[in-house]
């Protein structure tokens, strides 16, 4: 159920516990009023919960923590009060939890420790007090601190002479790619971006978990580089096109869940709509638990408030570009959505877009082979004939593929959706 981004005031009717099979409930973006009904814990099988950015009022119930298969739960930016409920340790498939920008109140409660999948957990913006809990998966978490307006943030400074200290000089040996994932990404003299220092300010006011977080930056007038998280398990395009990596299914599709929600969280959850531009396999990065991170904004847009598009001559990767961003240098959110297809083809078929003739593309050459021959196109080393689960595997990757065969990419908030209900058939293989 995907009602965001509307003007919808009423209060939430307790027969939408009535909805047990329901699995994405996404309310965010309304006006909606009252409280939040017990009968919600009624929802077992949802995995997704996004009611932010509304009025809701008073306190989170205690029947929230029934539902042990949600995975991602917003309930940020309302007015909700009282404290953390106790029960929501019982949340074991827990692992997104935003509760900022309220009036909750009392301490983190203990009992948290024991949602040992949570990895995002921001309870900033409240009236919480006490001892910051560190047990379970609090020991390698940072939970976010109190907020400040962008314009307040002290950025921290790094000298160009650190960098080359902590570099040994920008050292060949410490180099870890060109364009591919750096802890500090040096520009070169023909690649410093106009207005260095503003688009940096842009890229560390993006916040979210699947977002590749920008430190800070280093510049003066020969020198610029940005200071980036460092992520371990490099990109996603070793993965694919290396002998010695491997990713199954599973990964492969909750790697491609990560980057839809960062382009979510870009296109309809920044006040203004932020466009990538360069969606591909070497801008997503793999963090120490193979959660994805989307980065390389070098070309990114922003559309004003009027704007549905833009015109630009910077241009992405050939053969990732929307045909109008390739023929125009029209831009929009569904240019970011069209090469999300391609790279969603990609990750399942292992087969690079460029490798096809002009005549020919990636899509069209999958397409011949769905829904009846997806062994065909599908990466050879996915599912083997031996895999007891062989037949169920192949069927969700035909509907994995047929998300951007049958024109299902609209936009990021129904991919999402449509994505992370495959994901619980594959947990049933």
């Amino acid at each position: 159920m995907h009602l965001s981004s509307n003007k919808l005031s009423s209060i939430i009717q307790p027969s939408l516990g009535n909805l047990e099979d329901l699995v994405v409930l996404d309310l965010s973006s309304n006006n909606m009023v009252g409280s939040l009904p017990p009968e919600i814990g009624n929802l077992k099988v949802v995995t997704l919960i996004d009611l932010s950015v509304n009025q809701f009022s008073n306190e989170i119930p205690r029947e929230i923590g029934g539902l042990q298969n949600l995975a991602n739960l917003s309930l940020r930016h309302k007015k909700l009060q009282g404290a953390i409920p106790d029960s929501m340790s019982n949340m074991v498939g827990l692992e997104f939890l935003d509760l900022s920008h309220n009036n909750i109140s009392g301490i983190i409660p203990k009992s948290l420790e024991k949602l040992q999948n949570l990895k995002y957990f921001n309870v900033s913006v409240n009236k919480l007090y006490g001892v910051i809990i560190s047990g379970g998966p609090f020991k390698n978490l940072s939970i976010l601190p109190q907020a400040e307006p962008l314009s307040t943030v002290r950025r921290e400074r790094i000298s160009y002479n650190e960098l080359p200290q902590a570099t040994d000089g920008l050292r060949e040996s410490n180099l870890i790619g060109f364009g591919s994932f750096v802890c500090v990404k040096a520009f070169s003299a023909v690649e410093l971006p106009l207005h260095f220092d503003t688009e940096c300010e842009v890229q560390r006011s993006l916040r979210h978990r699947n977002l590749l977080k920008v430190i800070t930056s280093c510049s003066n007038l020969d020198f610029k580089a940005l200071v980036l998280q460092y992520m371990p398990n490099g990109s996603l395009e070793k993965y694919l096109y290396s002998h010695n990596y491997f990713l199954d299914i599973r990964q492969r599709l909750s790697i491609m869940i990560d980057v839809a929600c960062a382009l979510k969280n870009l296109h309809h959850g920044c006040s203004s709509p932020v466009i990538h531009c360069d969606l591909k396999p070497s801008n997503v990065f793999l963090d120490e638990d193979m959660v994805s991170h989307l980065r390389d904004f070098g070309i990114s847009k922003l559309l004003g408030e009027d704007q549905g598009d833009l015109y630009t001559k910077t241009l992405a990767t050939f053969g990732y570009i929307a045909p109008e961003y390739g023929q125009d240098g029209l831009v929009s959110t569904k240019c970011d959505v069209y090469s999300y297809g391609v790279m969603l083809l990609e990750t399942f078929t292992r087969r690079k877009p460029s490798e096809f003739e002009e005549d020919l593309s990636l899509k069209q050459w999958a397409s011949y082979s769905l829904p009846d021959a997806v062994i065909d196109v599908a990466d050879t080393n996915l599912v083997p004939p031996t895999d007891n689960h062989v037949m169920k595997k192949l069927d969700c990757v035909a509907s994995i593929m047929n998300v951007e065969l049958d024109c299902l990419l609209t936009n990021m908030k129904d991919v999402v959706g449509i994505l992370q209900m495959i994901r619980i058939q594959l947990l049933a293989c």
